[in-house]
């Protein structure tokens, strides 16, 4: 998601009242430190040979106590320790540059794609080949690809991956008798339908910056094929062409069917809106069911792929990878390195699963007969896929993905208009300075 490069902190004495740092887990061992911002975290490598700090960006309930499980095993396994230092989702992403060149913890979260290469290069991640030789054969070509740095070597270990489409309620939809659109014609005729039934027809939230870009992506692949959101997002395309101001232009044909609160509310209000029936569906990716916590909701819960507007049908996939990554100095670290590779196991990624189904394991070997009718047609449907994107502000520049695209885009969802010779300026200046 979003990362926006502050170098802002809070300082911890600041933070004693709003939220106790430590709180107990009863995992054995384990601490948890939820500390609303990420200055509150780190300290680098553990002094003890059997014992690691761990950074985590997966502060929503469900992904924290998955994590939480995953910790336990790994320290029932291997008697090692694990210190958890849990921050805010956005906070963890908006610190990371900072936060890195700090003292950070040995082992975190992050992502496959850019984002990941990009702190490779600048020599502060350390490389887990080592962990690969063990683990590699775990994972697809893809996979493999997706976790490692230009420089050839690996630096992510994947736990999971998860589709972005259209999700609904299957029981409105057959109250509605309303028809799964295959094309972005038909698309626009439902939600044109929708509205008339008296329901906002798209769910959408883009108070935090980053949900929008989904979108985005999407119409930009639609139209433009993969390969150019690939160019794109690393400036081999430029920003000021008719090829991007189209993907804006048949955006706006949504626009009067999203839900006009976007800018004012976070992807949870919008999954909250789309349980309760108030709109007709809801364009994000499928962690959005960590919110279903009624399992009536969640069994009523169905997947629509992103229709097809032009090239290539429905063949690409917006499916962002999520792993673990070591720190340099937790690349000192053999607990930390053995804690990476154990979240690269069936068996981590098993405990992983057990606790957040909306994400799906990415270990071959993983225990698949729980799947849920819904998870089975997410994994179909990045099985199917010819391309995953992993996300546009994880495939670009950070700072072109946090401190260019976010305004333009929530600028774009305010009023309807975008400047794409801006887009391409500030583009220009900014991959230069790379």
């Amino acid at each position: 998601m979003s990362a926006a490069q502050h170098s802002s902190f809070v300082r911890p004495n600041q933070l004693v009242g709003r939220r106790s740092l430590l709180k107990g887990l009863g995992i054995g061992a384990v601490a948890l430190a939820g500390a609303p911002l990420l200055a509150a975290c780190g300290g680098g490598s553990s002094s003890s040979s059997n014992s690691l700090t761990f950074g985590s960006g997966s502060s929503d309930d469900v992904p924290k106590r998955a994590y939480e499980a995953v910790i336990a095993a790994f320290k029932s396994k291997t008697g090692n320790n694990v210190t958890a230092n849990v921050v805010p989702h956005n906070d963890f992403q908006n610190k990371i540059n900072t936060y890195l060149q700090g003292s950070p913890d040995d082992a975190f979260t992050w992502f496959a794609g850019y984002r990941m290469q990009y702190y490779a290069q600048k020599g502060l991640l350390a490389s887990i080949d080592d962990v690969w030789d063990k683990i590699g054969g775990n994972f697809s070509d893809a996979l493999k690809k997706a976790s490692t740095g230009a420089d050839g070597k690996k630096y992510l270990v994947p736990n999971y991956n998860y589709p972005w489409g259209f999700f609904y309620r299957k029981s409105l939809w057959q109250a509605k008798g309303y028809a799964e659109p295959k094309t972005f014609d038909e698309l626009k005729a439902l939600c044109a339908t929708m509205k008339k039934d008296g329901l906002i027809p798209i769910g959408f939230a883009d108070k935090d910056g980053w949900p929008a870009m989904g979108t985005f992506d999407y119409i930009n692949m639609r139209l433009n094929g993969f390969q150019f959101h690939t160019d794109l997002c690393a400036h081999k395309e430029s920003w000021d062409q008719k090829k991007v101001s189209d993907v804006f232009d048949t955006w706006k044909a949504l626009l009067p069917y999203q839900d006009p609160a976007a800018l004012g509310q976070t992807w949870q209000d919008a999954a909250g809106a789309l349980a309760a029936k108030k709109t007709g569906m809801y364009l994000l990716g499928s962690f959005l069911t960590q919110q279903f916590t009624d399992p009536a909701i969640l069994a009523d819960i169905e997947f629509l792929p992103f229709p097809s507007i032009a090239v290539e049908g429905q063949e690409s996939v917006e499916a962002p990878i999520d792993g673990l990554m070591l720190s340099k100095k937790g690349g000192q670290n053999q607990a930390a390195r053995d804690f990476v590779n154990f979240i690269g196991t069936p068996e981590g990624q098993n405990a992983y699963y057990k606790v957040d189904t909306s994400n799906l394991p990415t270990a071959k070997g993983a225990d698949t007969s729980s799947y849920s009718t819904l998870s089975k047609k997410l994994s179909e449907t990045i099985a199917n896929a010819k391309n995953l994107s992993q996300f546009f502000d994880r495939d670009a520049l950070p700072a072109m993905a946090s401190n260019v695209m976010i305004p333009a885009l929530q600028s774009f969802i305010k009023d309807g208009s975008v400047d794409v010779k801006n887009l391409e300026s500030q583009a220009k200046t900014l991959y230069a300075a790379q």
